[in-house]
């Protein structure tokens, strides 16, 4: 089995600046690479505001903030990735895109690089084709937030050699984290069950079932869950649900995942939740109250 000792991320956003801070969190030594150097610099500040909080809840010492900091490199040059073990993919969900950084990235990679990616809802297939090393190409997705959420799911193609997997699997461990294996089909374990609940709870409202508080409510008081669904919305991202349900539709062709028509409304309106300040819940108000939506 490989041993992995420096890690590379494509992609510094919400995602990539989590997998890295959690990556250089656990001494592995971690490039990040972005597009240009203004999105290097902000998911430093990023990472730099997350420890800072940690430090804040007493979770992290100032002495590991210094040391996870003084483990990452940020670069815009895709090639100095070439001396990473692993390389994970944290990029907007573009098959195009991904595919085209893939096949850079197989152009300047040692043959044992493995190449994952933290897509939600592409199938890791449709990615190993194009990528030049399918036996080395896999699925790791993690969850936002990702250096407080435990869990990552490991998915394995067809073509995805046992050792790359094995190997993959240990490499989460190592970050602190839970791995789960999962077949490479398109929303993996949790998006499969977790999108029609979330699509469900928007088709409940138009129905006019309950309101946006009492079917939060519902959930958490009579399901035990941590949030309501239109909570989680918001704080996924009601843009980033529309397009991973857009992608889970084409997929199955199945009603359940088909995002409702309020869904794309909002979207269009930019009502993306919490990231826009505005979506089922209105962030301008503390406590944040529903938004009207006219229905």
């Amino acid at each position: 089995m490989k041993h992995i000792e420096k890690v590379g991320v494509l992609g510094g956003g919400l995602m990539g600046s989590g997998i890295a801070q959690v990556s250089a969190a656990a001494g592995f030594p971690t490039i990040i690479r972005e597009v240009s150097e203004q999105l290097g610099d902000k998911a430093r500040s990023a990472i730099t505001k997350m420890l800072t909080k940690g430090i804040e809840r007493g979770k992290v010492t100032e002495a590991q903030r210094d040391t996870t900091l003084g483990n990452l490199t940020f670069t815009t040059d895709l090639t100095r990735l070439a001396q990473c073990g692993i390389v994970i993919e944290a990029v907007v969900e573009d098959l195009a895109l991904k595919n085209d950084l893939w096949k850079g990235l197989n152009g300047v990679c040692p043959a044992e690089t493995i190449f994952a990616s933290n897509t939600s809802s592409l199938t890791i297939a449709a990615m190993a084709a194009a990528c030049g090393r399918p036996d080395k190409m896999l699925g790791l997705h993690f969850f936002n937030p990702v250096p407080l959420m435990k869990l990552v799911e490991v998915v394995k193609t067809i073509t995805t050699s046992n050792e790359t997997a094995d190997t993959a699997f240990e490499f989460v461990k190592r970050l602190g984290k839970e791995p789960i294996r999962a077949k490479d089909n398109s929303g993996f374990v949790v998006n499969l069950l977790l999108v029609p609940y979330m699509i469900d709870a928007i088709n409940a409202l138009e129905s006019n079932v309950a309101s946006v508080e009492d079917i939060d409510k519902g959930m958490m008081l009579g399901a035990g869950y941590p949030m309501g669904p239109f909570t989680l919305l918001d704080f996924v991202g009601l843009d980033t649900t529309y397009k991973i349900a857009e992608i889970m539709f084409d997929e199955y062709r199945e009603k359940r995942y088909a995002p409702p028509p309020l869904l794309k409304r909002m979207v269009m309106a930019g009502m993306y939740g919490r990231k826009s300040g505005k979506g089922f819940y209105d962030y301008s108000e503390d406590p944040p109250v529903v938004t009207p939506l006219g229905l």
